[in-house]
């Protein structure tokens, strides 16, 4: 794999408006060349007969039985509302 030069950094960093000094160029081409060995390093294991996983873990969803059910009343609902109007919450507006 390439190393990333501090052309191709400089490059990338206009393309994104970003500007950075030239110590930092320098910094940060050695990570990212330090994370591209690592992808490289990574890329030598033999994954072929790992399957793809989206979490380490199993994961399920646990869903209830959809039942219509009767709802709290109207009443009871806004009993406590700090303002009430024609059953329903009276807010402040926001626009």
């Amino acid at each position: 794999m390439a190393d990333i030069t501090i052309e191709e950094l400089e490059h990338v960093a206009q393309l994104a408006r970003l500007s950075f000094s030239k110590d930092e160029l320098a910094n940060f081409t050695g990570q990212l060349n330090d994370i591209l060995g690592y992808i490289a390093k990574l890329e030598e294991i033999d994954t072929a007969d790992v399957p793809p996983t989206t979490h380490a873990l199993q994961v399920t969803n646990v869903f209830r039985e959809d039942r219509v059910e009767p709802s709290l009343p109207v009443e009871e609902s806004v009993a406590n509302a700090p303002q009430e109007e024609n059953g329903a919450f009276v807010v402040p507006r926001i626009i």
